[in-house]
C-alpha cells in the first residue's frame, strides 16, 4: 500500500463533515503504521478538536503505540493557537515521525510555516499527495482565505431548450425528485442559500435541507430592496437565521418589525442604478463567515453574478423537456455582441439523477 491510498482514506474521512466545519476547512487524518491504520479522525465542526487530534486520540483509545508511525493529513497541520492549540505541537508530542500532506493551507498564518516546524523538528514531511483531491475538497475554504469573500456556487434547473420556466411562470417541477434530493445535498454542503425577491415570492422556498440527514441548516439570504416579502412567507419563518439585504426604499414599519425577530439580520445597503453592488453583499456575507454561498435564483441574481465575472462554480440541473421560445430564459442580457468574448467555463462533471443530467462547470481562468 502506498501513501496515495492511506490519503484517499483521509479524504474519505473529511468529507463526513463537509459543510460542517466553516469557517474552518474539511479535514481528515489517518495514521498507520507497519502498514496498518491505527487510528483516524476528521474535524467534525468548528471550535472542536481538529482531523489530527481526532486521529492521535482515537490510536491512544486502542492502545497505539505512535512511536515511528506516518500520519497522513488532508490539509497542513495548523501552527498557531485559535480556538484549539496548534495540531503542529500535538503530532511533535507523540512520536509520529512521518508526516504526509495533500495540500498546503493558503491561510497565511499557516501556509508553509506548519511543514517548516515539523522539519525543523527532525519529522519527514512529504506535501503533495492527491493534491488536487485535497484543493478540490476545500475549494470554498481557499476562495475565501484568497479572496476574502464568498466561494460562489451557482445553481438552476433548466429544461433542454435552456427555460428555467414557462411564460407563466410555471416551473414546478422541471426536474425529477432524484435531482431535488441533491440540491438538498448542496445545501447541506454551503454555509449560505441566496435568493432574491422575484424567487422567493413565485416559489415560496424554505431554502432549508429536507430531504436529507443534516446537523445544520445553511443561513438563507434574500434579496429585497422594498422588503416586500410578506411576513408569513417560508424564507421567514424560525427553521433556521435568515439575512436580508434591503435599501432605503424599504417600509420603515416592516423593517422594525421583522428586526425584532430574533433570527432575522436586516442589513440596509445604499443603490447604485437601482441595484446593489455584488461587492457590499459579499463583503458583508465575508464578515459573517459565509464561506460557501449557494444561489439559486433568480435569472436576474444569476445573471448580475455571471455579468460580473464573479462565480467559482456552476450547477445546471438539465430536464429532457422543451419549453419554446416564450419560456423564461436561464440567463439574461449579457450584451455579447461576438462569441469570443462569450463567457468561458470548463467542465468539472457530469452526473445523471433519474431523466435528469447535472452538468458542474468552473470558470476559464
Amino acid at each position: 500500500m502506498d501513501d496515495k491510498f492511506f490519503m484517499k482514506e483521509a479524504i474519505k474521512l473529511a468529507k463526513k463533515a463537509k459543510g460542517y466545519t466553516h469557517p474552518n476547512p474539511t479535514v481528515g487524518a489517518v495514521i498507520v503504521k507497519d502498514g496498518k491504520i491505527i487510528g483516524k479522525g476528521y474535524h467534525k465542526k468548528a471550535g472542536m478538536p481538529h482531523a489530527e487530534v481526532e486521529a492521535i486520540e482515537d490510536a491512544l483509545s486502542k492502545k497505539q503505540s505512535l512511536e515511528g508511525a506516518t500520519i497522513y493529513v488532508t490539509l497542513e497541520p495548523c501552527c498557531h493557537y485559535g480556538k484549539t492549540p496548534p495540531c503542529t505541537n500535538a503530532i511533535l508530542n507523540t512520536g509520529i515521525k512521518r508526516v504526509v500532506i495533500a495540500t498546503l493551507d493558503p491561510n497565511p498564518k499557516v501556509s508553509g510555516k506548519g511543514v517548516q516546524i515539523l522539519r525543523n523538528s527532525g519529522l519527514d514531511v512529504k506535501v503533495g499527495v492527491l493534491e488536487d483531491e485535497a484543493k478540490q475538497l476545500n475549494e470554498d475554504f481557499f476562495v475565501f482565505i484568497k479572496e476574502k469573500r464568498p466561494f460562489i456556487h451557482l445553481k438552476w434547473a433548466q429544461s433542454i431548450d435552456g427555460k428555467i420556466s414557462t411564460f407563466t411562470g410555471s416551473s414546478k417541477w422541471i426536474t425529477g425528485k432524484k435531482a431535488r434530493k441533491h440540491v438538498h445535498k448542496m445545501r447541506k454542503q454551503a454555509t449560505a442559500v441566496m435568493v432574491g425577491t422575484n424567487t422567493a415570492l413565485k416559489d415560496n422556498p424554505s431554502l432549508t435541507v429536507r430531504y436529507v440527514k443534516s446537523q445544520k441548516q445553511p443561513v438563507r439570504v434574500l434579496i429585497d430592496k422594498k422588503l416586500i416579502i410578506p411576513d408569513n412567507y417560508n424564507i421567514l419563518n424560525e427553521d433556521t437565521k435568515t439575512i436580508i439585504f434591503t435599501s432605503e426604499l424599504a417600509d420603515k414599519s416592516k423593517l422594525e418589525r421583522l428586526a425584532k425577530r430574533s433570527h432575522i439580520e436586516i442589513i440596509q445597503l445604499p443603490l447604485k442604478n437601482d441595484k446593489f453592488a455584488i461587492d457590499d453583499i459579499l463583503k458583508n456575507l465575508y464578515e459573517r463567515d459565509i464561506v460557501h454561498l449557494l444561489i439559486e435564483g433568480g435569472k436576474d441574481i444569476i445573471t448580475d453574478f455571471i455579468r460580473n465575472r464573479l462565480f467559482d462554480k456552476i450547477s445546471v440541473f438539465i430536464a429532457p423537456k422543451i419549453i419554446g421560445e416564450e419560456g423564461v430564459s436561464c440567463v439574461g442580457k449579457l450584451g455579447i455582441d461576438d462569441i469570443n468574448k462569450a463567457v468561458k467555463l470548463k467542465k468539472n462533471s457530469v452526473k445523471t439523477f433519474g431523466e435528469d443530467v447535472l452538468l458542474e462547470f468552473y470558470p476559464e481562468k
